[in-house]
């Protein structure tokens, strides 16, 4: 595996960092700046919401330039948008960086993907993809808990200084190890690049791929919608006290970190069998997280299984999206980030209408079991639409 791989892992290690730490945040934010904690959670849907209309747009905008150059941009603006939120005191303000920022991000992912998949024969653009991925799960295991120690010691912007400062690290190994004269598709005449956008959009939103970026939007939701209000749930609910929060979030870190690992090495062969059986076993975690609530050590037991299923089974979606749409080499990265934070910004606020509905917290646990019931209904009936037409499911 190319070096300049574990480097994009690096980078999405600090992004990752920044997307899930609010979920040990969520209270701290919103005593301090005097909002609900839905209010605190949306936080982490304007992130969602800018990843999911910044993945296609960046990856267009930045088509032209050298990949290290559009890595470089989207990471510095990133930088930038942090030390911003630390100095802020306005919520308004907080939302709009946590906006800008996600658009940077998207861009990130978008080039990451391609970049990294494209240094590598098909035979290893499974694991090259889990590398990356593999950067938001080490953030789970190591960042987020961290975040959640700042915060609780020293506040929660201690968190966003610690993001904006372990970027700059990222920042020059990507400067010293990509090459800097690979290009995207932009280095086509303007009229191609063109027809090449409109192929590639018509592969992405043809029926094929469509309820594969349906399905991963949902599994995400889920994901987002019961981890983004996962440190509530643990000391207002299961009775564990704050100090618990770092540890549950690193346990769910670890078993995020063992899924995209198991994902990396197989989904290459099996992604279909990984997604089905994954989705299945995910719509009875989170039911049998909100059933046990109350009970801690049931509680730290599901937490690490919940984090293997849920990225092991987004990473086998990537997988067999990045496999299916081969005709669209440059918005397939982009499309990925769209649906997998489509999700993310859905599942938050979805979770954050059920705390507000006076639903208790484990409401939001419950929404994450609700919404994997609906990506099952959608995979099944991908699978029922392609028996009819006689036409094989491919991995």
């Amino acid at each position: 595996m190319p070096f300049a791989v574990y480097v994009l892992g690096l980078a999405v290690f600090a992004q990752g960092t920044s997307e899930f730490m609010l979920s040990g945040l969520v209270s701290s934010i919103a005593a301090d700046l005097g909002v609900s904690l839905a209010a605190a959670g949306l936080l982490t849907s304007a992130f969602a919401v800018g990843m999911v209309l910044g993945a296609p747009l960046m990856a267009l905008a930045g088509r032209t330039w050298p990949r290290r150059r559009a890595l470089l941009f989207f990471l510095a603006v990133f930088v930038a948008v942090h030390i911003a939120g630390a100095l802020t005191p306005s919520y308004g303000v907080l939302l709009a960086t946590r906006f800008v920022g996600a658009l940077a991000n998207a861009g990130f992912w978008a080039v990451a993907l391609t970049a990294a998949v494209s240094m590598v024969p098909d035979r290893l653009k499974g694991r090259a993809t889990a590398v990356v991925v593999g950067g938001v799960t080490i953030a789970c295991v190591v960042g987020v808990p961290a975040g959640a120690v700042l915060g609780e010691r020293w506040g929660w912007r201690a968190a966003f200084w610690a993001v904006a400062l372990v970027s700059l690290p990222a920042f020059a190994a990507i400067l010293r190890s990509l090459p800097g004269g690979v290009r995207g598709d932009g280095e086509a005449a303007p009229a191609r690049n063109e027809l090449r956008v409109r192929d590639e959009l018509r592969v992405l939103t043809g029926p094929r791929l469509r309820p594969t970026l349906l399905t991963m939007a949902l599994v995400q939701g889920a994901t987002f919608c019961a981890f983004s209000y996962l440190e509530p749930l643990l000391t207002r609910t299961t009775g564990l006290g704050a100090a618990w929060v770092p540890a549950a979030l690193a346990l769910f870190g670890a078993g995020a970190f063992l899924g995209v690992t198991v994902a990396g090495r197989y989904a290459d062969r099996r992604a279909t069998a990984l997604v089905a059986y994954g989705m299945v076993a995910l719509a009875l975690g989170w039911s049998a997280l909100a059933l046990t609530a109350g009970r801690p050590v049931a509680v730290l037991v599901l937490i690490p299984l919940l984090g293997l299923l849920a990225f092991g089974t987004g990473t086998a979606l990537i997988t067999r999206l990045l496999g299916q749409a081969a005709g669209a080499p440059t918005l397939v990265g982009a499309s990925a980030t769209a649906a997998f934070n489509l999700g993310a910004a859905v599942g938050p606020w979805a979770g954050g209408l059920a705390l507000d509905a006076g639903l208790g917290h484990r409401a939001p646990v419950w929404v994450s079991a609700a919404l994997m019931g609906l990506a099952l209904v959608v995979a099944g009936a991908r699978r029922a639409a392609v028996a009819v037409s006689g036409v094989r499911v491919t991995e």
